[in-house]
């Protein structure tokens, strides 16, 4: 079990209790959102390291449309990861073992820092 499969339960059992239904829908597209922006963040710091260091290894624009197409392909992996059986083995796996705690607040805050990480760097180019 990765760190995001744990983030990904422990926001659907979050939410279960609230919105029934939508519980799965919220903690798959907060998964794809945390990994989409932490994959921004090191996108950045590596635009900006190889701009100091001065190698050219992609265009910007061919960096953006990378950006979205790893983007839709992080979406597309925990669409098939987290809905179906794979969502049910994971529910038995971590209703037999004490679940670890996280503050809700901070999962939430989360993705708004790394955007913010991500764009405090851009400004370095």
């Amino acid at each position: 079990m990765t760190i995001f499969d744990q983030i990904f339960y422990f926001v659907f059992s979050k939410y279960k209790k609230q919105y029934k239904q939508k519980a799965n829908n919220i903690a798959l597209y907060y998964t794809s959102l945390l990994q989409i922006t932490i994959a921004f963040l090191l996108g950045c710091f590596f635009a900006a390291f190889f701009s100091n260091m001065h190698v050219n290894a992609m265009s910007s624009d061919k960096a953006w449309i990378l950006f979205v197409m790893l983007s839709i392909g992080i979406h597309f992996k925990n669409w098939i990861t987290y809905n179906g059986n794979t969502r049910k083995v994971m529910n038995a796996k971590f209703n037999k073992k004490k679940s670890p705690k996280y503050n809700i607040s901070l999962l939430i805050a989360l993705p708004f820092i790394c955007i913010a990480m991500g764009l405090i760097l851009l400004q370095s180019l």
